[in-house]
């Protein structure tokens, strides 16, 4: 029937919208990488250390842009057309305030971080944060149909137009700018696609009765997730405080390669498993049950290429952005480490999400970050650069996976349970971590160490995947939500 969603042979499955998001990830990051590449080796690091100011702005205020309400589409229990234009209204009305604030704030940040000149950068980079505001219903509708092909072209487009644009201008001489422009460029188009792929029309409205429950489900994960930024991003804005946009710039590039497993791994199944969660509600032993099923598989692919990256940090760096950029090396070396953990860490957070532990998630997130400031402050006074990347390892491997641990054996999910799930992974991981750093000392090629090491890396998660590929029946035959009033995927 016209307006309603199809049968449910017909929807997409968890797997097949898991498959859609990992290729999106994969295609995405592989251009991300291409042109980071030429970008960093255009631009150098001062200039890109000013772009890295803005950047971090940016996802300060994108950590909490829409008050957490759009989540609440993909667990809701009812129709969520019934709430669509609400959710639409907050989104909206709080990105447009945000963006004000940012054009208004944008010059004491950014002679704050020691780069005044890094200031109209930031004004229009803010222009973002309003489009995300406006694309925040539409992409959560899609998140909870499973309708990752979807997703991934306006993800593609978005990547690819922006990259264009910015390598265009940087080739012709207008310099850190391009990188702003050609975000806002690539942001604007993904956004009238999210617009045009939108499952319900896109309107405003304001009921209530759903406002106040959206709120009270929102406020504590926007309160999270403005804690999750400081988490992740605190160590930026402290070493562009203390020791320079130049620093800085370094320090973003090892961070962004550090980030390369979480998006390749965490970033598709975090588009996919809400969804996945929120059907087993009504079974909470079946949820707790998967998830296990689903961290097995995920520590399996992402534990040897983590710490494989660590163990080749300085060639690595070399390798991809050239030897001026030998300053993140040290750095990449702790946040390698620490990209796994936040695999993990992520994918708590979505569970205890769904289950509405939105509470502890705020609790756990003011916990570390009231340890992790004094901890990064020591660390850079210390060793610098490095020193906050290793502070980082420690305050999360010390402080917040324990939090994390405990929170789960509160709701069923044991400590041994966990232990289980990654003995494996972390056993070859290590192996494969070990022999990468031998080869680093006895080899002299950068480029042999990396393939040597990454075959290595890759035997590991072969063979674990295939002493838990029963794990992965969990991503078969699950369905979204029926939702009514929402138009058949095309």
């Amino acid at each position: 029937m016209a307006g309603r969603v199809a049968d449910a042979s017909r929807r997409p499955a968890a797997g097949r919208a898991l498959a859609w998001s990992f290729a999106n990830t994969m295609v995405a990051r592989f251009g991300t990488l291409a042109i980071g590449i030429a970008l960093a080796r255009m631009l150098g690091p001062e200039e890109f250390g000013t772009y890295a100011v803005a950047l971090v702005a940016l996802l300060a205020i994108l950590s909490f842009n829409e008050l957490g309400v759009s989540l609440a589409i993909v667990r809701w229990e009812e129709d969520p057309a019934e709430i669509a234009p609400t959710v639409t209204t907050i989104s909206v009305g709080m990105s447009a305030v945000l963006t004000g604030a940012a054009v208004w704030a944008a010059p004491y940040f950014a002679s704050a971080m020691g780069s005044p000149e890094a200031a109209p950068l930031v004004q229009l980079m803010s222009l973002c944060v309003l489009v995300n505001g406006v694309v925040a219903t539409p992409a959560a509708l899609m998140q909870r149909l499973f309708r990752q092909d979807q997703r991934m072209v306006a993800d593609q487009v978005n990547v690819w137009l922006g990259a264009f644009v910015s390598l265009g201008m940087v080739a012709v001489g207008f310099g850190a700018i391009s990188l702003v422009v050609g975000r806002l460029a690539g942001a604007g188009v993904s956004g009238l696609l999210f617009l045009r792929f939108s499952p319900l029309p896109f309107r405003f409205g304001f009921d209530r009765r759903f406002a106040r429950r959206l709120l009270v489900f929102g406020l504590p994960l926007a309160g999270a997730s403005i804690i999750v930024f400081l988490v992740g991003f605190i160590d930026q804005l402290m070493v562009g405080r203390f020791l320079g946009p130049v620093v800085l710039g370094s320090y973003v590039l090892a961070a962004n390669l550090a980030s390369w497993p979480v998006s390749i791994f965490s970033q598709p199944l975090r588009s996919v498993a809400p969804a996945l969660f929120a059907r087993m509600q009504h079974d909470p032993t079946l949820m707790r049950t998967s998830f296990v099923q689903v961290l097995r598989p995920l520590s399996a692919v992402a534990l040897p290429v983590c710490l494989v990256m660590s163990a080749t940090a300085p060639q690595l760096v070399a390798f991809v952005y050239g030897e001026q950029w030998s300053a993140a090396a040290p750095v990449l070396r702790w946040l390698a480490l620490l990209a796994a953990l936040r695999i993990f860490f992520e994918l708590a957070y979505d569970y205890l999400v769904v289950r509405a532990r939105t509470g502890a998630i705020l609790r756990i997130q003011v916990v570390w970050i009231v340890v992790l400031v004094p901890a990064l402050w020591l660390g850079i006074d210390r060793a610098g650069a490095g020193g906050a990347a290793l502070a980082l390892v420690l305050v999360a491997a010390l402080v917040s996976l324990p939090m994390y641990l405990a929170e789960f054996a509160r709701g069923g999910i044991g400590v041994r349970a966990v232990s289980n799930a990654v003995a494996l992974p972390s056993l070859l991981a290590a192996l494969a971590w070990m022999l990468a750093t031998t080869l680093g000392v006895v080899m002299s090629g950068a480029v042999l160490l990396l393939l040597v090491a990454g075959t290595v890396g890759g035997i590991c998660m072969a063979a674990t995947l295939w002493v838990c590929r029963n794990d992965l029946e969990v991503w078969r035959a699950q369905a979204p939500a029926p939702t009514a009033g929402v138009r058949s995927p095309a």
